[in-house]
């Protein structure tokens, strides 16, 4: 028999759903407003707590941060699961980039840093972000190699160049430069962005 779920007084079912508003607000003011500009007052202020409240949850920002990032990585994960094995592999990788694009337009992907040290240092040291990204990595990684044996991505390039490039559509500051000009609603610029990514500008 499979042991019962050890329930969880109040209490904790309260600091638990505290700490995932706190989570869904990082991330969402990441999108919003990136790491350098956002604040743990913002966190608070977004969440409706008192800045004490949200440092026992979370000791610093890189450390608030990194939650947020462990947290996203988990549901790139959990849409790599959902697509479907029978897509040729550049359809996969076209379907993620989409699926990354929207949840950027949505400001639910956070736009972090690549330099920050003391952010990338806390990063390095989580288990659950590093075996996470090995995961993701790995994954997307294969289906590049996959999609370049077929001939559907330039066999040339490295795949590492391929993944980073991929991995950069995440943060692209192009949607937000179409979104902020008001000429393409937000399906006509993921598209836009989608068909920039995969064919190139050149002519066909």
């Amino acid at each position: 028999m499979q042991p019962s779920p050890v329930k969880l007084s109040f209490k904790e079912q309260m600091h638990q759903a505290r700490e995932e508003a706190i989570l869904q607000a990082t991330c969402r003011l990441l999108g919003e407003k990136a790491y350098d500009a956002m604040t743990m007052d913002d966190v608070a202020n977004a969440v409706g707590i008192a800045k004490a409240s949200l440092y026992k949850h979370f000791a610093s920002k890189e450390e608030l941060c990194c939650a947020a990032m462990v947290q996203i990585l988990g549901k790139v994960q959990a849409f790599l699961d959902t697509v479907p094995a029978e897509l040729a592999p550049q359809d996969k990788l076209r379907a993620l980039v989409r699926w990354s694009l929207e949840r950027l337009i949505a400001c639910e992907m956070p736009l972090l840093p690549s330099r920050n040290t003391a952010l990338r240092g806390v990063l390095m040291a989580d288990k659950r972000y590093l075996d996470t990204l090995i995961g993701v990595s790995d994954c997307i990684g294969q289906w590049i190699t996959e999609a370049q044996a077929q001939g559907r991505i330039d066999p040339s390039l490295p795949p590492l160049v391929v993944l980073y490039t991929l991995f950069a559509r995440a943060c692209d500051p192009v949607v937000s430069f179409l979104k902020e000009g008001g000429q393409f609603d937000d399906a006509a610029i993921v598209e836009l962005v989608l068909k920039t990514c995969f064919d190139g500008l050149n002519s066909r």
